[in-house]
């Protein structure tokens, strides 16, 4: 199954966005009146999501409670994600301003990790191991060498950006 980074906008219309590793959207949906159990299918229909991000410095408890059943790292910026900004991340790459929100936030998660995921898929090529699997190490707090090298590391943090 596909390593994920997924964007969440919770809320009486909801949306998710879902990237690969790599950044690209793979999958978009929207739902009016979504509960827990819709979020759960359609993210795991997608596949295994690594990050679960929201768009708000204080994160929603839908979006806690899904990087807890999912076991992802939640992500949450800095500061509440501007129109504007999202404008900016998201172009015109979704059908209504939720799926503008959790792509927004998906893509926003992408670019902190971006520089570490680089490094990952670098050093697990030049190490023949299998670069989405490290890359879901790594953003799971793993070091690089210990995703190569299967050691655990146990460390799981917030992160912010």
């Amino acid at each position: 199954m596909k390593h994920l980074i997924v964007g969440i906008d919770p809320g009486k219309t909801a949306a998710i966005a879902c990237l690969d590793l790599d950044g690209n959207v793979t999958r978009l949906a929207t739902a009016r009146f979504a509960g827990l159990q819709w979020f759960v299918d359609e993210i795991a229909r997608a596949g295994t999501p690594v990050i679960i991000a929201g768009d708000k410095k204080r994160p929603d408890s839908l979006v806690e409670k899904l990087a807890s059943i999912f076991d992802a790292a939640l992500f949450v910026p800095v500061t509440d994600i501007s129109v504007l900004k999202k404008k900016d991340l998201t172009g015109n790459g979704f059908s209504n301003l939720h799926e503008r929100d959790a792509l927004a936030a998906a893509r926003t998660a992408y670019r902190a990790y971006a520089g570490k995921l680089r490094q990952a898929e670098r050093l697990a090529l030049a190490g023949n191991a299998e670069s989405e699997r490290v890359k879901a190490m790594v953003i799971r707090k793993y070091s690089v060498h210990e995703a190569i090298t299967h050691k655990e590391a146990g460390r799981r943090l917030v992160r912010r950006a």
